[in-house]
């Protein structure tokens, strides 16, 4: 088997990208609900359907709520690749010399349901391209996909072994780098410029001591509740909004 998918929209923005050897899996007796993602997968002329019983399903992903249906999108790592990838290089290259664009960087994020969240942010709130770390941080597996609600299918992303490194190549290409953290401006003051970056970290120790020093700006979201911080999906989401606000 190859890739797999499960949770209703997530299968719903899969099926548009599935190639051939693709299968879907449902329960059987299903409701109208899986019932409806049969016939998306049928219109696609590439899916197969197959009916299974509820234990055989969830024999396919033990200890998953796949609710009735999980996709199989063949091939080894076909569901992560349905993703957007590209390099930082090939980003830049691609832009515009007036193009704006914003950027996030994920700093060591390691709750594959915050990237999920925060991937789903990311897509509402027109992020052009996404910077994961290949070691210390979640990647986009099964459980990531089906948080966003697929919309981490329409997210450039971009999976780096340096992130100081990315940053100096963004910074070559005219990007202010704007780091979250609790002691910074606060962002409502902030004029974030045409191509901006926004870095977020981890759920633990916030931004690395490195990254911090390459950023150009560190910013925090005002508040005044009784808990000293925003969960990290949350804050992505605040600060993404504060930069298309005015725009």
């Amino acid at each position: 088997m190859g890739e797999k998918v499960y949770g209703y929209h997530a299968i719903e923005e899969a099926l548009k990208k599935a190639g051939m050897g693709s299968t879907l899996y449902v329960q059987r007796q299903c409701g109208e609900r899986i019932e409806s993602l049969v016939r998306e997968a049928k219109l696609t002329g590439k899916v197969a359907v197959k009916k299974l019983s509820k234990d055989e399903l969830e024999r396919m992903m033990p200890g998953a709520d796949v609710r009735g249906a999980i996709l199989d999108l063949g091939g080894p790592r076909r569901g992560a690749s349905r993703l957007i990838e590209t390099t930082v290089e090939e980003f830049c290259d691609k832009l515009g010399e007036s193009d704006g664009a914003l950027v996030l960087i994920l700093d060591g994020i390691t709750d594959p349901h915050n990237l999920g969240a925060i991937l789903r942010s990311a897509d509402q709130f027109g992020v052009d391209l996404v910077l994961i770390p290949e070691r210390r941080s979640v990647q986009a597996n099964e459980t990531v996909v089906k948080v966003s609600s697929g919309a981490a299918q329409y997210v450039p992303l971009s999976v780096v072994t340096n992130l100081t490194r990315e940053i100096k190549i963004l910074k070559d290409n005219g990007f202010w780098i704007y780091g979250a953290d609790m002691a910074g401006e606060d962002s409502y003051a902030v004029s974030f410029p045409s191509r901006t970056a926004i870095v977020m970290g981890s759920e633990g120790s916030g931004i690395s001591q490195l990254v911090r020093k390459n950023c150009d700006h560190i910013i925090s979201i005002p508040m005044q509740g009784h808990i000293d911080s925003l969960n990290v999906s949350v804050a992505a989401g605040i600060l993404l909004y504060e930069f298309r606000r005015p725009r």
